[in-house]
């Protein structure tokens, strides 16, 4: 087993290599606006899982997923360039933090528009009994009245 530090430097360099390898010599017209997002290898370096998100709908998606899935011979080539004793398998994923990023700023929307409405709820509202809930002894009580 290798240590993580190694591995990690791997991913980074990976993830580098990828980008330039899309960049410059892939040419497949299905291939839409891609960046890759994050690299993660396995512990033995002999796996790596490349993220990557796509601007677009989902067509495009599918059209450069499956423009991946054919360039990942030549991708993978380029990685064994690295100098590594054994090149890693490539898989490619679909990164799905822009999808999470949507719905939380969603549900952000939606929270603030219930506390805008418990805001004017409460503007009018007045107290349901005395404005100090709380009991006073009857000896308190009398010293602020007097």
């Amino acid at each position: 087993m290798t240590d993580t530090a190694r591995a990690r430097k791997l991913a980074d360099r990976i993830q580098v290599v990828v980008a330039q390898t899309l960049e410059r010599r892939i040419k497949d017209p299905r291939l839409g606006f891609v960046t890759i997002t994050d690299t993660r290898v396995t512990g033995d370096l002999r796996e790596a899982t490349v993220f990557y998100t796509v601007f677009g709908d989902e067509t495009e998606r599918e059209a450069t997923a499956a423009a991946l899935e054919s360039a990942k011979g030549v991708i993978r080539s380029e990685v064994g360039k690295i100098g590594v004793r054994f090149t890693p398998t490539l898989t490619f994923v679909a990164d799905a933090l822009p999808d999470n990023a949507r719905n939380i700023d969603d549900l952000l929307d939606r929270a603030k528009a219930i506390d805008a409405a418990v805001r004017t709820t409460a503007a009018g509202a007045t107290y349901a009994g005395d404005a100090d809930p709380y009991r006073v002894p009857a000896s308190e009580r009398d010293d602020e009245d007097e």
